[in-house]
């Protein structure tokens, strides 16, 4: 387009020029101007292609850890460990207390679990706080209950501390209790979804036993 009025504006030059020595028209001079304008306007900018957003992907809680007289749903590529025996080998978890963990090497989650007795608390809300200090999280929204099967769960966002979160910078905490005893949860995650996701699930393979 801008060649073609290029083009046009120099065969009104050159018929200009070969005309009558008084210069070029009224009428051509209009001419002359309105391709030069034309010329010189800006050619419009191609919008940009549209950025994909990523999709969520569930991950199958296929797995079940059952110890300490309690049952938790948990991704099957990812085995529980005894983080309290990890620390301490002569004082390991205990029906009374204990903390789990389980990770996933590369972008996979990363899951940790504790528990101590609690006989008559009916809020364990204190726990999720017990569980994101411990470490440096944050939450990032308010303590929500909500009605997982027969348990009554607290949760909430999180934001995992700053080592974790350059790879997984998403988190869930929860907590409830069972049988005279109050558990928190927490995960970081690739994707909110997906951390709300594994708590619900966890959950609804859980049960406990009291002594």
């Amino acid at each position: 387009m801008r060649q073609l009025l290029a083009l046009s504006l120099a065969c009104l030059l050159f018929v200009a020029a070969c005309g009558s020595t008084a210069g070029p028209s009224q009428q051509q001079q209009i001419q002359l101007a309105v391709a030069a304008t034309i010329s010189s306007m800006p050619r419009p900018t191609a919008p940009p292609p549209p950025t994909p957003v990523p999709t969520f992907t569930p991950v199958p809680l296929a797995g079940i850890f059952c110890e300490y007289q309690f049952c938790i749903g948990h991704p099957s590529d990812m085995a529980f460990y005894d983080v309290t025996a990890t620390q301490s080998p002569q004082t390991p978890s205990t029906y009374g207390q204990g903390i789990l963990a389980a990770f996933k090497a590369g972008t996979g989650p990363f899951i940790q679990m504790m528990w101590q007795e609690a006989p008559g608390v009916s809020d364990p809300s204190f726990m999720i706080d017990l569980i994101i200090q411990a470490y440096g999280d944050t939450r990032t929204g308010s303590i929500q209950p909500e009605l997982v099967g027969s348990l009554n769960v607290f949760y909430t966002a999180i934001t995992p501390t700053p080592g974790a979160a350059s790879a997984l910078p998403f988190g869930t905490a929860a907590a409830w209790t069972c049988g005279g005893r109050a558990f928190a949860w927490k995960v970081y995650a690739g994707q909110q979804e997906l951390a709300d996701s594994l708590l619900t699930e966890a959950l609804s393979r859980f049960r406990c036993e009291s002594r």
